[in-house]
Parts: C-alpha cells; structure tokens; sequence
C-alpha cells in the first residue's frame, strides 16, 4: 500500500526544506523568494519503519497576487482529494496571515488527517509562541525547524500514526504492470487496443484519466495484472490541476506495479512531466518500458526514428538500456510489441546470477579497469554478489568503498548489463567493504 503525505501552505514558509529533510536530499530548490518552487516535488521517506510518498505542492507567481493565490488554493484541493495525510505549514515568524486562513478554511472541510507544522521555530523563545496557530481550528501543531530539525521527531511520530497498515494480501504470481505518462499520451488508447474493447474512455481533452483501473489482461500468449491511470471522474468545481493530478495518480500506480511503460507522445516529444514521470519509476526500482505513442502523426523519413530514440535518450541519460517501441495506439501499429518487451524486462527484472558466474566474468573486468586512485588511495575489487530483491541489486565489496565514484558506478552498471543482459530492469548496485 502507498501512503501519500502532502506537505501545503503558502510560499516561503519552508515546505521544500522540510521535504528535502524528509526525502534526504535537496531536489527541491530552496530559495527566500516567495514561488520559487515552480515543479511538484515527490521523494520517497520513512520514519520507524513507516515508508510513505511525500509531495511538494509548491507555488508559483503567475503576474498578481489575486492569480497566485488562487493558484495555491488549487494545489491544496488537489491535495485533498489524493493525500492521504496533510501537512500544512507555517510560519511562526510571521503569524498567521489571511492566505494561512484561507488554505485553513479549505483543509477544514477535508476528512484527512490534517497537521500544522509551525516552522522556523528555531530557538526557545519562538518556539513558545506557536499556540497561536492553533486558532486555524486543528488539534495537532506542532513548533518545528526544517533548517535544523528540532521538533520534527515529535511531528513525525504522530504523523507516521495516521498512515493505513499494510494489508496482508496473497500476491499475484502474475507481474503488476502500469500505464503511465502525462494526460492525453494515449495511454487509455493502448489499453482499449490491446483488450481489443473500449473499455476505457477516450477524449482528446488531457486529463479525462484520473481514477486507476485494474484489470487481468490475458490474450495473446500473455498474461499480466494491468494497471492503466485511467477511469473517469467529474471535475470538480474550479480547482481543476491536471497535471499534479497525473503525477499523483502515477506515483500510486508506480509504487504498486512492477513493470511501468512510459507513454510519450511522439507529436511533443519527450517534456519535463516525463523527464518526472520517468525518475519516480527509477526511484522505485521498478522495470521500464518506453513507448512513444502517435507515430502515425510524425512526419518521417527513414532516418526519423533513429533520431527520435537518439533525442530521447540524451534527455533520459544516465538512463539507456531500455526497449523503447513507437506505436500508433490508433492504427494499431506495433502495440503487440509492448506486451513482448514487458515480457522481456519481467524476465531481465528477475533474472538472478549465480555468484560464482558473477565473479568468475566481472572481477577480470574491474581488475584490468579499477576504479581511479583517490587522494593516493587504490581501490581492489575482491568480491560480487547479487542480493535476494524483487529487482537486480549487487554488492560489490571492496577495500575502500568511500572512494568510488558515480562515474565508475555507472562503468560498472554497464559492465553488468553488458555481460548478462538486464535491459529494462532498473539495476541497484552497494559499495561495501570487505
């Protein structure tokens, strides 16, 4: 099961900080200037073996003020409707301000757990000044600092209790396979092809997709338990934000498949929301398809699709080994072929190499190709072995870990791949010392 966390609240207050402490990393920009988070942020966390997804609803300065808040209010709605806990932040600096009141008043009709992070509390006297906030009308606020972390264990121990258990469920011995991409791709188009039925609706208006369908596709030879961020809903009332949306529902349908095929739409090309969509499905290990859909659109010539999968893997890099098809969901053109290449990164996904194969083809490689000496010190590869996961993990033992670099993580990612072939899976690779 997935858990949802959105972190809401107006500009400056310090969302991206705390998501950044929260995800371990700092993929969101951190700026004082009031929307410079102009990019929905998803990082992965967990507190007291509590995993969940966490999302940055940050805003962004449009021209007036007027068209900025209601830019903020339309994230928070979205928030509503897909989190399943919120985190609204303060600041306890300032106070409560009329744009705090009215994201409260929005939260207040939610049946979601709802939290009020008072942020920059940073030293004792601030921190006892965070009872005002509880006049927004919620129970559960807490003084915190997302610079230096005082407060946030309190905060988190609550938050973790809200999340739902894991349900124990026998599993499917059949792969989970999800359709994912930003609106209009053609996803939907896909799925009706290949269940020969339109038993999805199809518009050409981005963003009819919005609730997740799961169904048991068997035909052709195959077999899968299929997952198409599909359905239809009602939009709802003004707050209509298409494009969190899809990146909601996508990293549901991530975090609960195995296999993602990633639907591009040949006539734009590979966009940012992809670049998005691409990095949850690596983050979560989980197998990858590409498909760049309306190639029946495309002006082309013999050189075009070369090209075309040459663009795409620039703007995808690190990222290589992955089959990519260009289909026309439409005219039914080369979409018997993503059912081939799932097949071939479910089977790459669980392929498992013996160790003593692993050492016998890859330590002659790594020995006539160490790693580069750092700071005087030479790094020896002694030993490899594949870990016991759902994807392919190794650990490679060495002498001194610290010292490799990315650059030679990723020779020896290809190295691997080179050797026995894991196209499509995504490969986790651990530095250890022996």
């Amino acid at each position: 099961m997935s858990n949802i966390l959105a972190i809401v609240g107006r500009p400056n207050v310090g969302k991206s900080t705390f998501f950044n402490r929260l995800a371990g990393q700092r993929s969101a920009i951190e700026e004082p200037t009031s929307g410079v988070t102009r990019d929905r942020h998803y990082g992965k966390s967990d507190w007291n073996g509590a995993y969940f997804s966490i999302i940055d609803t940050g805003g962004y300065v449009n021209a007036s003020d007027d068209i900025f808040e209601a830019e903020i209010k339309k994230q928070v709605f979205v928030a509503l409707e897909e989190a399943d806990v919120i985190l609204f932040m303060v600041d306890i600096t300032e106070g409560i301000t009329p744009m705090d009141q009215d994201v409260a008043q929005l939260l207040r009709k939610a049946k979601k757990p709802v939290l009020i992070a008072v942020n920059k509390a940073d030293n004792h006297n601030l921190q006892n000044l965070y009872s005002e906030f509880y006049a927004l009308g919620f129970d559960h606020v807490y003084p915190i600092s997302a610079v230096n972390g005082s407060g946030t264990g309190e905060l988190l121990d609550d938050l973790v209790t809200h999340f739902e258990k894991a349900e124990e469920k026998a599993e499917s011995e059949y792969p989970k396979v999800s359709i994912v991409g930003r609106p209009n791709a053609g996803k939907s188009s896909i799925l009706n092809t290949l269940m020969e039925e339109d038993r999805f609706i199809v518009t050409p208006m981005a963003g009819t997709t919005r609730d997740s369908v799961y169904t048991h596709f068997n035909k052709f030879g195959y077999e899968f338990d299929m997952v198409d961020t599909a359905g239809i809903r009602k939009k709802t009332k003004v707050y209509d934000d298409i494009e969190f949306f899809s990146i909601v529902r996508s990293v549901r349908a991530i975090e609960n498949s195995d296999i993602c095929v990633l639907v591009i739409d040949a006539t734009r090309g590979i966009e940012a929301q992809d670049l998005h969509i691409l990095g949850m499905i690596v983050q979560n290990n989980k197998g990858l398809v590409i498909v760049v859909n309306k190639w029946d659109l495309v002006e082309k010539d013999h050189k075009t699709m070369d090209s075309f999968r040459e663009k795409i893997l620039e703007r995808i890099a690190p990222t290589y080994d992955v089959p990519m098809i260009f289909t026309s969901a439409t005219e039914k053109i080369r979409v018997l072929k993503i059912l081939e290449s799932i097949k071939e990164v479910h089977e790459n996904r669980s392929k498992r190499i013996t160790t003593s194969k692993l050492n016998n083809v890859l330590l002659e490689i790594f020995n006539q190709n160490p790693p580069p000496m750092y700071k005087g010190k030479r790094v020896k590869i002694k030993y490899i072995t594949q870990l016991k996961l759902a994807y392919p993990a190794f650990v490679i033992f060495c002498n001194s870990p610290q010292y490799v670099k990315d650059a030679y993580k990723r020779y020896a990612e290809r190295q691997i791949r080179n050797e026995f072939g894991f196209t499509g899976a995504t490969i986790k690779l651990y530095f250890r010392e022996k």
